[in-house]
């Protein structure tokens, strides 16, 4: 199959799961729920996620620094908002945005290794906080996610051992760039396949400044994340569903983790029945947790948008 066919193919598989979820969740209520959203909290939602993503450059470009090239904020914002307007409208999630910025950085003259490395860390730092901020989500949400979970199981689930469980699984996570210099020096010399990949990650960790950028990048990835949880907070606030914090940031995990699935375009369809899984345990009904995934759906396109007025179309910059 061709790629454009492949292409073609994740289109319809993301738009054939969101109808399906638009059919089983009553459609009119749906309707009626996006058409009295509140537009003040629209735009707080899309200002969060635009400060998001402003934050989330300035990270990129500390991590091209710390290699040693060069990117000028001009550049890191313009290249990280052109970067987005392909993730939401491409197959492949934030893969098709990523390459992007990869492809920029050494057309503007920096070399190879400094480029992909940037762009390939400043997405598992982010990941990386994700996660370890859903896991403590979870912890405080056990009581819910256990009841559910017993639902769906038909076992009883202990929320004191689900609780117990998320806090080591948060801990050992969050703390696992601290103990790489650590790691890496007591796995075997040949590893097959991945010796490289072992001998990238003594030199990066035996770098001085390595704990420094470490501490910089949880710092910018963190506030990265609560920005996005707030983003998702706000789409739900204007559609009238108020949950706490730790929820929301329990429930951003899965919802951006199923977003990035390549198996959609722009994360249509796999966002939203996330949203409706995630969401389930906490009393939202499901018109309206498909109504937060379409709104954070669009803040992307918003910002997609917004960025070709403000920096071009990608690449124009390049090609003149």
């Amino acid at each position: 199959m061709t790629r454009a066919g492949k292409t073609a193919l994740r289109a319809l598989l993301g738009l054939a799961l969101l109808a399906a979820l638009l059919m089983l969740a009553k459609p009119q209520t749906l309707w009626s729920a996006l058409r009295g959203a509140d537009g003040r909290w629209l735009l707080a939602g899309l200002a969060v996620a635009v400060a998001s993503n402003v934050v989330s450059a300035w990270r990129w470009r500390l991590l091209v620094r710390f290699f040693q090239a060069d990117l000028q904020p001009g550049q890191a914002l313009r290249w990280y908002f052109q970067a987005i307007g392909l993730n939401a409208l491409l197959p492949g999630a934030v893969v098709g945005g990523d390459v992007f910025r990869a492809v920029m950085l050494r057309r503007a003259g920096q070399p190879v290794a400094a480029s992909t490395a940037s762009v390939l860390l400043d997405r598992i730092s982010g990941l990386w906080m994700l996660c370890g901020l859903g896991a403590l989500g979870a912890v405080v949400c056990a009581p819910q996610l256990a009841q559910a979970m017993s639902g769906w199981l038909g076992l009883p689930v202990s929320p004191a051992l689900l609780a117990t469980v998320a806090v080591v699984v948060a801990l050992g996570w969050l703390a696992l760039p601290w103990g790489l210099p650590w790691l890496a020096h007591r796995l075997p010399q040949r590893l097959g396949p991945v010796t490289a990949a072992r001998e990238a990650v003594v030199a990066l960790t035996a770098r001085p400044d390595y704990t420094r950028q470490l501490a910089w990048q949880v710092l910018a990835s963190a506030l990265v994340q609560v920005l996005s949880a707030a983003a998702l907070a706000c789409a739900g606030l204007a559609l009238g569903v108020s949950l706490s914090w730790p929820v929301w940031g329990f429930a951003m995990a899965p919802i951006f983790l199923m977003a990035a699935l390549p198996v959609s375009v722009g994360g249509w369809g796999t966002r939203e029945a996330a949203c409706v899984a995630t969401l389930a345990p906490f009393g939202v009904a499901a018109p309206l947790a498909i109504g937060i995934g379409l709104v954070y759906g669009a803040y992307g396109l918003a910002q997609g948008a917004l960025g070709a007025l403000a920096f071009g179309l990608p690449g124009a910059a390049e090609r003149r």
